[in-house]
């Protein structure tokens, strides 16, 4: 597992969450990119976790997917967020920001 794979763990779904909140009806792809391009190449999400745990987030209610055709004409699966998504966003939110700060006090601690 790659170093830019491992800080992704623990917070894909606040990533996608986030990205979903800003940018509505994504394909996989789309979000995929955003993410990389967002973190400048910092971090970067493969098909292998990305499908399942939007899969997950659309189970738990937290994003709608929908079949669409693309501009090519063939059809892609585009998800958006949902008001239960949006809620989870903000819990996660929470909880990200709970760590960082634990991490950063450790940081000057140690």
């Amino acid at each position: 597992m790659s170093r830019k794979t491992d800080a992704l763990q623990g917070s894909l779904d606040l990533l996608v969450l986030k990205i979903l909140s800003r940018r509505s009806r994504l394909h996989g792809y789309a979000i995929m990119s955003a993410i990389q391009q967002i973190s400048a190449d910092v971090l970067r999400v493969e098909e292998g976790s990305l499908y399942p745990a939007l899969h997950r987030m659309e189970e738990s209610g937290w994003v709608r997917a929908e079949w669409v055709n693309n501009e090519n004409g063939r059809r892609a699966r585009v998800y958006e967020l949902t008001t239960a998504g949006k809620k989870q966003l903000g819990i996660e939110e929470s909880r990200w920001k709970a760590v960082a700060a634990a991490v950063n006090r450790v940081l000057l601690e140690a």
